[in-house]
């Protein structure tokens, strides 16, 4: 059974909390003791109705304010397909945390309440998921039932945000009217909108081709461990662990190790289990073997010959500021991308991008939490990449602070 990765997103209030504990409820994905201890703390009790946003605002402090303040992540599973679900904060100081639930996501709902219409959130979350490339995107407006399930509200609203999907470049864009509240349309189609011919939320949910996500044509393999057993049985036994992140791996085949531009043939391929296979695929794990004894180390990524990534010391980057220290040009970190760790430093920053506009400002003397901006990076040794737009599983990187180890940055790689 494969696995949805997706992230609801919004403005504040839209209902994003209710509609995952919708999702959870009607799907019979919550233990009875979570129940019950939800329908002593609901709020709605005298309507006879318990509070479904509680199953995911777990901490005192969001149900006291009534407002999601972190990316709170809940799991549920039907017949067809497991899901994971990153419930991103509304308001616009948590963006970074929108874009840490948004990066691992295979698909984003983004909600729109039918009063309000298109909103400056609906947008800015918008614009985040064209930047992180977001291959498919539900938009679900939601309060249906306040404004009387009108048809002519969901156009008008469809029309208004296909004009923003077709300025970013959304591509998979698809609309749903929906009642998070109600339960209208979210997990069975619902008799109060006669006039909608499409699916249920949760029948999207569960079709949508996680395929898209994962590219099968480049292949990259970073490094994690290098086996070596040095045992009497395994004696000449050496074999390179890791993940495939992308592409397909086949005995045979011939391969470049970067950076050192190293060449060699895979002589065999082994699953976790220790089982040999002919062919191995992303997101497997595996334990490829190599025909020539090269120098291959952590971080080190195995490709094949026809087609190379770039292997570069300078990096032109899409960087979202995650820390509360501004960040300066010139400041030392690590970056970290899949496996390889390096020394770096941030040379420059071209300009600040509004995401709320796209528009570009080059006033840039200080880069403040949730800031992203283009910027330069140099690296101690080369790393191995890809453009985020053409491959996200190799483009996307982290800048890490030396002395704390805290991630203060996400970056996409032009």
């Amino acid at each position: 059974m494969d696995i949805l990765r997706f992230i609801t997103a919004g403005s504040v209030d839209d209902g994003k909390s209710t509609l995952i504990g919708r999702l959870l409820y009607d799907s019979k994905s919550i233990m009875i003791d979570q129940l019950e201890a939800i329908e002593k703390q609901t709020k709605n009790r005298e309507e006879g109705e318990i509070d479904l946003a509680l199953l995911t605002d777990g901490l005192r402090a969001e149900r006291e304010q009534g407002i999601t303040i972190d990316v709170a992540y809940k799991y549920f599973a039907t017949p067809k397909r497991k899901f994971i679900i990153a419930d991103a904060p509304g308001h616009i100081q948590y963006t970074r945390n929108m874009v840490t639930g948004a990066s691992n996501s295979d698909l984003i709902i983004i909600l729109v309440d039918a009063r309000n219409g298109v909103a400056e959130q609906t947008r800015r979350h918008s614009i985040i998921a064209s930047l992180l490339n977001m291959p498919q995107v539900i938009v679900a407006i939601n309060k249906m039932d306040l404004v009387d399930y009108s048809q002519d509200v969901f156009n008008n609203i469809v029309i208004e945000y296909a004009e923003l999907a077709k300025a970013l470049g959304l591509q998979d864009v698809k609309y749903i009217p929906i009642s998070a509240l109600k339960g209208d349309n979210i997990v069975e189609k619902s008799a109060a909108l006669p006039w909608y011919e499409g699916d249920s939320l949760l029948h999207l949910l569960e079709t949508t081709q996680v395929e898209k996500a994962i590219n099968l044509d480049k292949a990259r393999f970073p490094v994690q461990y290098v086996i070596r057993p040095q045992t009497e049985e395994l004696h000449d036994y050496r074999g390179y662990a890791g993940k495939i992140i992308s592409g397909i791996y086949k005995t045979g085949d011939e391969v470049t190790i970067l950076p050192s531009g190293l060449t060699s043939t895979i002589t065999a391929i082994e699953t976790n289990g220790g089982e040999k296979v002919e062919e191995a695929f992303a997101p497997q794990a595996v334990v490829l073997h190599l025909q020539d004894d090269v120098d291959i180390s952590r971080g080190d990524v195995i490709v094949l010959n026809k087609d190379v990534p770039k292997t570069e010391n300078e990096l032109e980057v899409l960087l979202c500021w995650m820390d509360n220290k501004p960040l300066t040009p010139g400041n030392k970190y690590l970056l970290q991308i899949n496996s390889t760790r390096v020394r770096s430093v941030v040379r420059e920053v071209e300009y600040r991008l509004d995401v709320n506009t796209l528009e570009k400002q080059y006033d840039t003397d200080t880069i403040r939490l949730n800031d992203i901006v283009k910027a330069t990076i140099k690296t101690a040794q080369p790393v191995v990449f890809d453009s985020y737009n053409d491959l996200r599983a190799n483009g996307g990187a982290i800048l890490i602070d030396e002395t704390s180890n805290v991630t203060v940055g996400a970056c996409m790689i032009q």
